[in-house]
């Protein structure tokens, strides 16, 4: 589970169009104290983002009406989103989807099905990336 340490106050936004996936990471994310804000698919994405104004993204990379790649370029021309940490989650775990997913704009790649130890690490190097700033 993640133990997200001093969670209060940092809002999340999940970007996944699967309902079961959404739910999930929502509960753990906000069992650790988390806001979690959510959107099911990449246009849906890019308004909530610039609504909300997250502190992180998890972008689902295979998305209906935008996928996750383009709806990242768009995010990073927000200015204010700009800076906003972007983690790329797809069950696609070759280089090439790495690369393009860090060419778009994410910040780091996490494969599915997520190892939560693993989001709990990159998730605590992110936003603590975030916090220094």
């Amino acid at each position: 589970m993640i133990t997200g340490e001093n969670a209060g106050g940092i809002t999340i936004l999940v970007v996944e169009d699967f309902e079961d996936n959404r739910f999930m990471m929502r509960r753990l994310l906000e069992m650790s104290g988390y806001r979690v804000v959510e959107a099911e698919n990449g246009e849906e994405a890019v308004t909530r983002a610039g609504e909300e104004q997250p502190d992180l993204i998890l972008m689902d990379l295979s998305l209906p009406l935008l996928d996750g790649l383009a709806a990242t370029r768009r995010i990073r021309q927000n200015a204010e989103l700009r800076d906003v940490p972007v983690i790329a989650v797809s069950a696609h775990d070759t280089a090439d989807f790495h690369a393009e997913a860090l060419a778009a704009g994410c910040n780091e790649y996490v494969t599915k099905p997520i190892d939560f130890d693993q989001l709990e690490e990159v998730l605590s190097r992110l936003l603590g990336q975030v916090k220094r700033l």
